[in-house]
Formats: C-alpha cells, sequence, structure tokens
C-alpha cells in the first residue's frame, strides 16, 4: 500500500473512534429521534456507501419517523421525511439557512483565494442585512431567470438545439447510430452555455467543455477535501482549464455580451470586491447548476417515452396536433413547434416529464441550524445540518400510493389531481429561498428536444437484448440532483415516415410569463 494512503487510512480511522464516541454523548433526548444503527456511526457510513441516495429511504422505511438523527463523524445530521415539516423548514430560512453551505461549498469547489473566502463568508447569516453576495445573489438568481426575462436566452438555446437536430435526422432510408446521453451532453451543453455565456461562452472550444465534464465526476475527492491534491489530481487540473478560459472570458468582457443572469451575477461579485481570478475561479459552481441536472433529465424523459410505444405514440399525436405547417411561395415547407403551445395542449408530454423528474430525482436540500430552534416539539441544536432528500418523499407509498415505484406517465395529468399528494410533495426542484431557479427554462430545453426528437425521428435501441432496460444509476455525481445513468445506451436513429427531405423545423417560445406550474411557489408566478 503507498505510504500516503495508509497514513492517510490510519488517520481517519482514530478520528472516526474519537467522533463517534462523541457523537453518541452529545444526543439530546429533545431531539429528533435516533435512526436505528447496529454500529454507532459506522453503520450509517455503510449504509450511505453501499445505498447512497436510498439509503434514508431505507431508514424512514424502516421507522416510519418524520424526521430522524444520524450522527455522522464530524458532523450531526437531522433528515426530514415529512413534507409539510419541510415546508416549516423553508419558511423558516433565517433559523435554517442554506447560505453558509453554498458559500463553503463555492470555496472548496473552486480552490478560490483565502481573501475570496472571507467575501464570500461576509454577512452569510444576514445578521447585518440583506447584502454580500450569498444575499444578493439569490436577488440575482431570480431576477435573471424570471420567465419574462429569459427570451434571449430561450431563443438562442432553441436555435442551438435545432441545428443539432438538423445535423442528426439521417436522409430517407438511411440510419445514423449514436449514443444518446454523449450525443445529449454534447448538445445540451453546447445550447445551454452559448445562451447563457453569450457569443464569446468558453465552452465554445470542446476542449473545456470535456475539462469541464472530467472536473465533474472527479468531484467528490475534492468536496470532502481530504488530500485532494493527492486523490483529486485529475479533476483539479481540469478545473484549473476551465479557470483559464473564464479568466480569459471576463478579462475579455465577454460577459456584456452575455445573458442577463451573467451580466447580473458578475455585478453581484465585482460590487462585492471578488477578485477576477476568483470570479473565474467560482464561475465553475455556475457551470454545475446550469448544467449538471438537465441532460439526465433530458435523457430519462426520451428514455421512457421510447420505451412504452403505445406512450409515445399518444405524446407523438398531440405534438403532431400542435405543430404548424406553412409552404413558401417556393414550396418549402416549414414545421414550427412552440413551446407555449405544447404547455397548453399536450398534457400527457407534461405529465410523463414531471413524472420523469418524480422517478429519477435524488438530490438533497441541505440547511444548517444557526440557533437552537424548536420544530414541531423536536430541538434541533445550532451547528447541525439539516437534509430533506427527495427521494424519500419522492418514494413514499403514503403519499403517492402503492404504484409509487412504477413509472407512471399519467400520474400528473389534470383530471388525476385528486389521486395524488399535494404540489409540496414533488421535490425535484426544491422549495423555498432555494428554489432552483433555472427551471423554467431547462423545462424549455427539455421539452424542445423531446417534442422535436418525436416529432421528426424514429429510435431504436442498438442492443436488442437489452432493449429499453434502465440503466443503473449508482454512480451519479456529487453535483447530481437527477440521477444519471452508470451506461449509455446505443441508439439507431432514422427519420419518420412521412418526414421529407428538405423540410425547415422551427422551434420557438412566444414572450410571456405563463409557466408550467409543477411546485406550490409556481402557483404564484403567474
Amino acid at each position: 500500500m503507498d505510504p500516503r494512503l495508509w497514513l492517510a487510512t490510519v488517520s481517519g480511522a482514530v478520528t472516526l473512534g474519537y467522533l463517534a464516541i462523541r457523537k453518541l454523548l452529545d444526543y439530546d433526548p429533545r431531539e429528533p429521534p435516533l435512526a436505528p444503527q447496529r454500529i454507532p456511526i459506522i453503520s450509517h457510513m455503510i449504509g450511505l456507501y453501499k445505498r447512497t441516495y436510498n439509503y434514508y429511504s431505507d431508514v424512514y422505511a424502516a421507522t416510519g419517523a418524520p424526521i430522524f438523527t444520524v450522527p455522522l463523524p464530524g458532523q450531526k445530521m437531522y433528515v426530514v421525511s415529512s413534507p409539510d415539516l419541510i415546508q416549516s423548514i423553508q419558511r423558516q430560512h433565517r433559523a435554517f439557512s442554506i447560505d453558509p453551505i453554498l458559500m463553503k461549498f463555492s470555496s472548496i469547489i473552486a480552490g478560490s483565494s483565502k481573501e475570496s473566502d472571507a467575501i464570500l463568508q461576509h454577512n452569510v447569516y444576514g445578521d447585518d442585512g440583506d447584502h454580500g453576495v450569498a444575499h444578493e445573489s439569490h436577488i440575482a438568481l431570480r431576477e435573471g431567470t424570471k420567465p419574462s426575462n429569459i427570451d434571449e436566452m430561450n431563443r438562442d438555446m432553441l436555435r442551438e438545439v435545432s441545428s443539432s437536430l438538423d445535423l442528426l435526422e439521417p436522409p430517407i432510408g438511411q440510419t445514423k447510430r449514436i449514443k444518446l446521453y454523449s450525443w445529449l451532453r454534447t448538445t445540451l451543453t453546447s445550447a445551454t452555455t452559448r445562451a447563457v455565456y453569450g457569443p464569446m461562452n468558453p465552452y465554445n472550444d470542446q476542449s473545456i467543455a470535456d475539462a469541464f465534464w472530467e472536473f465533474e465526476q472527479g468531484i467528490m475527492p475534492i468536496i470532502i477535501n481530504i488530500l485532494p491534491t493527492l486523490f483529486a489530481r485529475k479533476a483539479i487540473a481540469a478545473r484549473a482549464k476551465v479557470s483559464q478560459a473564464f479568466y480569459k472570458y471576463y478579462t475579455s468582457n465577454g460577459q456584456e455580451s452575455a445573458s442577463l443572469l451573467t451580466r447580473l451575477r458578475y455585478g453581484v461579485a465585482t460590487r462585492n470586491k471578488l477578485p477576477v481570478e476568483d470570479i473565474a475561479k467560482i464561475e465553475i459552481g455556475g457551470t454545475i447548476a446550469i448544467m449538471v441536472n438537465t441532460i439526465p433529465a433530458a435523457f430519462w424523459t426520451l428514455f421512457y417515452i421510447h420505451a412504452n410505444p403505445a406512450l409515445l405514440a399518444s405524446i407523438r399525436a398531440e405534438v403532431e396536433a400542435c405543430t404548424e405547417t406553412a409552404r413558401g411561395e417556393d414550396g418549402t415547407v416549414t414545421r414550427t413547434i412552440n413551446i407555449v403551445t405544447l404547455k397548453a395542449n399536450c398534457p400527457l408530454l407534461l405529465s410523463s416529464y414531471q413524472e420523469t423528474l418524480r422517478y429519477v430525482g435524488m438530490g438533497t436540500p441541505v440547511r444548517e441550524v444557526t440557533q437552537d430552534t424548536y420544530l414541531e416539539g423536536y430541538l434541533l441544536k445550532k451547528g447541525a445540518l439539516i437534509q430533506m432528500p427527495t427521494r424519500v418523499v419522492h418514494s413514499d407509498p403514503k403519499l403517492w400510493g402503492d404504484n409509487v415505484n412504477d413509472f407512471v406517465p399519467e400520474r400528473f395529468l389534470p383530471e388525476n389531481k385528486s389521486s395524488r399528494p399535494k404540489e409540496s410533495c414533488f421535490r425535484t426542484f426544491g422549495g423555498g429561498k432555494t428554489l432552483c431557479p433555472g427551471r423554467h427554462f431547462a423545462t424549455n430545453e427539455i421539452l424542445a428536444v423531446v417534442a422535436v426528437f418525436v416529432a421528426r425521428l424514429e429510435m431504436e435501441p442498438v442492443d436488442k437484448e437489452k432493449g429499453w432496460e434502465a440503466p443503473t444509476s449508482w454512480n451519479t455525481g456529487a453535483a447530481g440532483q437527477i440521477m444519471a445513468p452508470d451506461r449509455d445506451v446505443e441508439v439507431d436513429i432514422k427519420r419518420r415516415e412521412g418526414v421529407e427531405e428538405g423540410w425547415r423545423w422551427v422551434v420557438r417560445v412566444d414572450k410571456g410569463d405563463k409557466v408550467f406550474r409543477m411546485v406550490t411557489e409556481d402557483f404564484g408566478d403567474e
């Protein structure tokens, strides 16, 4: 064994033993009940390692507790399984804050300077009013991603999506073979980053995009932050390459021709006097936010629709009914798909998309307890962390019924509202102060890919033995909120029968504030 690895292992074991004893002695009976474990501390670590995002669902199934305590080395966790308690926590954003965690996470994954770390942590608890990077960033994100403010981003994104689908569509009678997840990653990386970062987008350089994805895959050792230069050398090198590209972008004023979102976020950074070198480093976190979950969400939506021929046929009919056809004087046929029209007239498509997000959502929103606080009679101690695992809520049969573990594309149809739980039980986008601000843009992007894909193309898996057998998702990256497949799915693509050579396809989204409402907060967006 490498002596450095041996030393790290021994040191870790000693530390774990000490922290295990300390945490057990630190439990107060007024706190939420302790989660059952055979071996103190160690059982939870083994469970999380083996079962990953399903572990807390296992604990909840065994206890039925709406909230329980999980002591881990160096940190006490309160795990919340009750949607009502989650709503209560979200309303008390001072006592239960995300900002200290976000700022610490940003500095760790970015590798920013101590000077910038101090700026990020300034007024992070909001004791001195709503200023500082943490609080101003929330405002910038909300403003930059409001439905009425993303029209330009939508246009740029849809243009890129349309162009990629034009290149994908083979001539009549021919077949093109692709790896579906890889194609989506390339297409949506380009479409999303060009919409957000503008014409000087650093990810126009494919080597920078590749470096980002190498960093994303190796992010866990950086987050753990134990000898990262030893255990995360490739990820750190990839991070440096992306940061250098963003440094060139900002020093060339690339943000001035970018989206409102990018301009607002850059304004927050400069007003708070973050050095441009660190703004460039921290932006890798911004890229994680805009890309990491959209790609697997698009993959699974396409996958589950195509895995069910009857569903595919029904959704195809919905999209066809919404597609406008026009013939020019020169005989050119233009087929136009409007995303706003889809949202208003394709209920099965929307229901299938939302069910996909429920089925593969596995994020865990986190809060820090900033002061001793009672929550429904339970004492939550200052310094502990609260976890609200999406998987626990989304897999609870008491909420969703006996078919909770099945993919049911009709689950979110309007006529089925009485048979499903209230909107607060749908947790893929989080909620409260940290509700995903980019959900409307991401939804437009995914619906565009799926709708145009099913309208223009036929797709079938190359491996006929596996067919549409779903890949496992045990190796989803640490930043993921949506399960990512452990293997790619190779598929054969051909032009749909009846789709002629020379047809011009246009995808657009009309300007407006109307949104596809999926979460409680959306019902106030109109």
